[in-house]
């Protein structure tokens, strides 16, 4: 932000200036030409190499000058987006609950697509509406200075472009918007199919799905199409303007050279040079308008994804605690919570030590998950305190404090890539974490061991491998605490007790352990137990 002691001027407006003075320079090029014209047809003599030298040098300028101009609209538009696309990323990144504006393919489009659609306003309207307050009442000066029946065609004419234009404008505005939103929809679309892609094959659900595609395809074609329509319709409007008021200039010219015409003069006789410099300057005073029209749709479409922007921005969601950044781990002491108030619902106090394992029970959206996120500090609460070595954990402590901890979410997640990066990602993974994980046999029955690559859905793994390899990620980093949401939930009872006597080893080797789940087998095994109930908190 520019402030009143900053002397230093934007980068967008310098651009903006320098693209009125390589249209003012034409000014001087169209002088230049008609003076050459105009005495030739006079009779009188003409030096060519000054001429053409002034037109070379004036041409040589005014590309200079044009240039220099995009460079810092290029360099501003880049400035400008670059820190929309920043803010949103973090924000996201920090942000402990959806977008109200869709999924990721939503938040990706708006960040990757829909951003850059900002790139022709701030490198056309801006320019453009500044050349309009200045080139077009210069010429209109310059013109009255030779005939006011000129200005006055140049008067009427060229105020009706931007008043069509605005009228259009609005229909654009409208039109663009709700192109943008399909734009959203179809890539929420996208990520949620290829998600689901291998079970859409399994089920044969590939025909029904490429069918919705094209739906979803065809309508967004039909949004594009009236963006376009109303974009063609407002250069008919503009062309047809500008294209009387060039010809109604160029008759006037025409007939008071050859005499016909004694009118619309100042009591002076036009001169051929006079009448090729209003020839000459008659376009570019619609040139300007010309551009802001053009631009107007470009605004119009910004205005959208500002707005969509802004909607976003106006969001109420819930935020993770801390910048984000990477921090050396906290050594584990203790863990407690008093008073913990959030969305409704009040948790008892808990307090945890080394070697401590707890068990939080309750009804599915009694809010189990939202007290682990909370112990995490991957949310702020309402009210109360999370106490992490008997301090308050803050923005300042939790990228420190989540980096000791182990977390195991309720639906394993896999990169593309071998067993040993879904565990260590690069790093070189402890034969104890495999171990503890009881991932040994496991690894010993895969075809090419901890080097199988599983994909982004964990092929080749069973429910329970799943889990493990899960719960090897979290144990990797040889966190003091793990934190599992519903480790065991949707496994055989053979299964999930093989899952709990992994985490209970955990336990017994110092760690703390806290479960949301509801297993009653697994949270027998714990050492405390608590039970959330929305219903009894409300």
């Amino acid at each position: 932000m520019i402030t009143p002691n900053d002397r230093t001027i934007p980068p967008e407006t310098l651009g903006s200036l320098l693209s009125v003075l390589a249209s003012l320079v034409w000014l001087g090029v169209a002088a230049v030409m008609a003076q050459a014209f105009g005495d030739l047809m006079a009779g009188h003599p003409v030096d060519p190499l000054r001429t053409g030298l002034w037109v070379i040098v004036l041409w040589g300028l005014r590309a200079a000058l044009d240039m220099m101009g995009q460079l810092f609209l290029a360099r501003a538009a880049d400035e400008r987006i670059d820190v929309l696309r920043q803010e949103i990323v973090t924000a996201e990144a920090q942000a402990a609950a959806p977008s109200a504006l869709g999924g990721a393919g939503s938040i990706a489009a708006l960040t990757a697509e829909k951003l850059e659609a900002l790139r022709p306003a701030l490198l056309r309207y801006r320019p453009a509406r500044m050349q309009v307050m200045v080139i077009a009442p210069v010429i209109l000066c310059i013109a009255a200075w030779h005939s006011w029946a000129v200005a006055l065609v140049l008067l009427l004419s060229g105020p009706l472009i931007p008043v069509f234009m605005a009228l259009v404008g609005w229909a654009a505005r409208e039109a663009s918007a709700r192109q943008l939103l399909e734009v959203g929809q179809l890539s929420d679309l996208l990520v949620d199919r290829l998600a689901a892609l291998s079970d859409l094959r399994l089920i044969g659900a590939g025909p029904a799905t490429v069918n919705s595609f094209a739906r979803a395809s065809d309508d967004l074609r039909g949004r594009t199409m009236a963006v376009l329509r109303i974009a063609f319709l407002s250069s008919t409007v503009l062309e047809l303007f500008s294209a009387l008021g060039v010809a109604m200039v160029a008759i006037w010219v025409g007939f008071s050279l050859l005499g016909e015409l004694s009118w619309g003069g100042w009591d002076t006789p036009l001169t051929p040079s006079a009448g090729l410099y209003l020839l000459l300057i008659a376009p570019e005073f619609f040139q300007p308008l010309r551009d802001l029209a053009a631009a107007w749709h470009d605004r119009s479409g910004a205005d959208a994804v500002m707005g969509e922007v802004e909607t976003w921005r106006s969001e109420a969601r819930p935020r993770r605690m801390g910048p984000g950044r990477g921090a050396a781990p906290a050594p584990f002491t203790s863990l407690a919570t008093r008073g913990l108030r959030h969305r409704g619902v009040t948790y008892p106090d808990i307090r945890l030590e080394p070697g401590s394992s707890l068990a939080v029970e309750g009804p599915s959206g009694a809010g189990k998950t939202t007290l682990l996120r909370l112990l995490a500090g991957l949310e702020q609460p309402d009210d109360g305190m999370i106490l992490v070595a008997d301090a308050a954990l803050s923005e300042e402590t939790a990228d420190a404090w989540r980096s000791g901890i182990g977390w195991m979410p309720q639906a394993p997640h896999f990169v593309n890539g071998s067993l040993r990066h879904n565990v260590g990602f690069g790093e070189p993974v402890a034969k104890e974490t495999i171990e503890t994980a009881g991932l040994t046999g496991v690894i010993g029955l895969l075809p090419r061991g901890d080097l199988t690559r599983l994909g982004e859905r964990g092929a080749g793994l069973s429910g329970g491998e799943a889990r493990r390899v899960t719960l090897a990620r979290a144990l990797h980093g040889r966190p003091g605490i793990l934190i599992a949401d519903e480790p065991t939930a949707d496994l055989d009872a053979d299964t999930a007790r093989r899952i709990g006597d992994s985490l209970l080893r955990f336990a017994e080797a110092g760690g703390t352990l806290v479960v949301a789940t509801h297993d009653g087998a697994l949270a027998a095994r714990m050492a405390q137990r608590i039970t959330i109930d929305r219903r009894a908190a409300v």
